[in-house]
């Protein structure tokens, strides 16, 4: 998560430094001139720009979310770019102010203090509402990035927090910091970040239809480059540099990252300015960086004491503040907190009102009814592109509903279980051709409504409908590959038995791992095996006695005692039971029912068990095999795939391709783990080596977790 952190951190830290900084100023300049009762009108300030700041997010999540996929698209590319400008200018704007900051503070707070309260309330509004602004745009653009990472929130909060307790430090005269250094290295990578931010603005721009070009890639390494891995998060996270760009983003990253940073640069190389005023002169250091690094540079900010903080001897006194001089008082005719309240409120208020009473169905939404008697009623032909339908169930049973293309029946979308007198949303993309709506109630007959044809848009893709009988070739293929696994591993259990019984214990873990590999390749039909699974390959987790259960038996058992000094002859009897169930399991299995809709489940299924199981140790009873079992259970993956390669070749060739790139990588790291006869114990493993197949193991499940919706097998009208 912290490669989507990073920015929002760095962005948080940055924008919360400077407007703590400028809060400070606005406190010490009046705890020093004796107009402490005028604080609470600088935090009434401040807290109403926290609260325009918030709801300006708020705004914008909710305009986008009510936006089409295409209008987001620019909407988000708009925005991107404008925060890019927002930041350039925040960058520029520090170096070139930074020196005259506090002076200028100053000066408006004594206009302020002559004008009223609610003109210190303004000051300190616009002071800190500005930063609040570029920092709201800012994680907006970064968190949409993002998808649904809570890294840039989790940056933000925390890049948020130290600069508050940065400020906190300097104010009070316990912290030492560069400013000017700060600021000019912080400035230095924002720059980079920003040239990622726009480049990511400008590709959702070209998504959204707004400029060109969106196919004329610069490069595109996809088929090289591994998207989850780390490096490539790392990139994408923080630099926005994703495997695939078109020429507009590599030219307008480049651009702008030349252009800019050589202007930043060449401004820090210029003499720092003399002072202009007095006033400025006066200001504190740390208040006030300069662009050429001074002792007085890391001073402290102003404490509220009476007297300023000696200077170094090389530098003059600073020259006493002037006390500033209150304005009259006036008679009150409203209550003290009035103003405050209505000043903190009214952003807030705004902002609730436009979510409040804006449009509250995202954009084409439409109310359809699902019943056997209405299915479809309120159904009109939307606009093409990403909508919402609200799916209101009037009938009197549980129903499932399913947007459908019916000249070929392939879903575009669907929802299960909607309840009698409940109402979902159902989100589908919308594309040139003929939709119609299918209801199922629960224990009735499918009813298909009216057609309506959507003109414009490009064809959208649907996932074509599957019926029991499809599968049932697959399902025999698989049961045959069973059925010679079977007889196999009984071959392999006699083999094992023989070795005990001649007390040739070498031979016997030899021959364990060959018939605990030949199991673990039939993962896909444990569903199937009743109660033999647990006698087969049963763990010791929750057994009262552990490894010395009677009821710890099977594959696991035998393998504690092989690795664990016990002698052939007290696992022989083990190995005989482990004979006798797996005859057993052999003889029953042809007659055990396997419901043909389990297939597509177990081809994601198996490999969620390694990686909760082998790829954490959880199952090493001592052999230090786990690598084994899961490139056992890889191989039955890959079978089951082979019995469902036809099915998901006519659905959706391309997500098969994406699996068997991260199968063939899977395979590559657990081969490397293998050296002759001898596995790498998962615990052995160094943490790259197993973060890496770890990661590799999640990113095939990724891909595979399609696979079960693909081959769902729906009811017809």
């Amino acid at each position: 998560m912290w490669d989507d952190a990073f920015p929002s951190f760095l962005i948080g830290l940055r924008e919360g430094l400077e407007a703590g900084l400028i809060v400070s100023i606005l406190v010490a300049t009046l705890v020093r001139g004796d107009a402490k009762s005028r604080l609470p009108q600088v935090w009434t300030g401040v807290l109403a720009a926290i609260a325009l700041s918030m709801s300006f997010g708020a705004v914008l999540t909710f305009t986008a979310a009510n936006l089409s996929a295409t209008a987001q698209e620019a909407f988000g590319g708009t925005l991107s770019v404008v925060a890019v400008a927002f930041v350039t200018a925040m960058v520029f704007w520090m170096r070139r102010s930074a020196r005259n900051l506090s002076g200028e503070i100053r000066e408006k707070v004594t206009a302020a203090l002559a004008m009223g309260g609610g003109m210190l309330i303004l000051t300190s509004f616009l002071a800190v509402g500005r930063e609040g602004l570029e920092t709201a745009l800012f994680l907006w653009t970064t968190a949409r990035a993002a998808g649904e990472s809570g890294g840039p929130l989790a940056g933000a909060a925390i890049g948020l927090v130290l600069a508050a307790g940065l400020c906190w430090g300097l104010y009070r005269r316990v912290l030492k910091i560069n400013l000017s250094r700060f600021f000019t290295a912080t400035g230095a990578v924002l720059i980079v970040i920003a040239s990622g931010v726009l480049g990511y603005g400008l590709r959702d721009l070209q998504e959204g239809g707004v400029i060109a070009g969106k196919t004329a890639y610069a490069f595109d390494l996809s088929a090289h480059i591994d998207a989850g891995s780390w490096y490539a998060a790392l990139l994408q996270g923080v630099l926005n540099l994703t495997p695939a760009m078109t020429w507009l983003q590599v030219a307008a990253y480049v651009g702008y990252l030349a252009i800019v940073m050589t202007l930043f640069v060449r401004g820090l190389r210029k003499p720092a300015p003399a002072p202009v005023s007095k006033k400025a002169a006066e200001a504190p250091a740390a208040e006030a960086p300069t662009a050429e690094p001074t002792a007085a540079e890391t001073a402290p900010a102003s404490a509220p004491a009476p007297a300023a903080a000696p200077a170094p001897a090389s530098a003059p006194d600073p020259a006493p503040v002037p006390a500033v001089t209150a304005a009259p008082a006036r008679t009150r005719s409203r209550p003290v907190w009035l103003l405050p309240a209505a000043v903190v409120a009214i952003p807030a208020v705004i902002g609730g009102l436009v979510v409040a009473f804006g449009d509250g169905k995202p954009a084409g939404a439409q109310t359809v009814a699902v019943s056997p008697t209405e299915c479809g009623k309120g159904f009109s032909a939307p606009q093409p592109g990403r909508r919402t339908f609200s799916m209101r169930n009037t009938g009197d049973k549980a129903s499932e509903v399913y947007l459908i293309n019916p000249a070929t029946n392939a879903v575009y979308g669907e929802i299960e279980g909607l309840a009698p007198g409940t109402t979902r949303d159902l989100v589908a993309t919308v594309g040139s051709g003929e939709y119609a709506w299918r209801c199922v109630p629960t224990s009735g007959k499918a009813v298909t409504s009216a057609s309506v044809r959507v003109s414009g848009g490009s064809t959208t893709k649907a996932v074509l409908p599957l019926a029991a009988s499809e599968l049932q070739p697959p399902l025999a293929s698989y049961r045959a590959y069973v059925n010679s696994g079977l007889g196999t591993l009984v071959g392999q259990t006699g083999t094992l038995t023989a070795d005990l019984a001649a007390g040739d214990l070498t031979a016997a873990r030899a021959d364990w791992l060959t018939a605990h590999d030949t199991y673990s390749a039939l993962g896909a039909a444990y569903g199937t095996f009743a109660d033999f699974d647990a006698k087969i390959n049963g763990r010791k987790d929750g057994l009262p006695g552990g490894e010395k259960d009677p009821s710890f038996t099977g594959f696991h058992r035998i393998e504690y005692g092989l690795w664990h000094g016990e002698s052939a002859a007290s696992l022989r009897p083990l190995a005989v039971r482990l004979g006798a169930d797996v005859a057993g399991l052999r003889k029953a299995f042809p007659t055990q029912d396997f419901d043909p809709s389990d297939l597509p489940l177990r081809s994601h299924e198996i490999l969620e068990n390694t990686l909760q199981f082998e790829l954490t140790g959880d199952t090493d009873e001592g052999s230090g095999t786990n690598l084994a079992t899961a490139n056992a259970n890889l191989a039955g993956t890959k079978e089951l795939l082979t019995v469902l390669r036809p099915l998901i070749t006519r659905r959706d060739p391309r997500q098969l391709a994406l699996i068997d790139a991260d199968i063939a990588r899977l395979q590559r790291l657990l081969d490397g783990a293998h050296k002759g006869a001898a596995w790498t114990p998962v615990g052995s493993l160094d943490a790259a080596a197993r973060a890496t197949i770890d990661g590799a193991t999640g990113q095939l499940l990724e891909d595979l977790a399609p696979v079960p919706d693909l081959l769902e097998i729906r009811k017809s009208a």
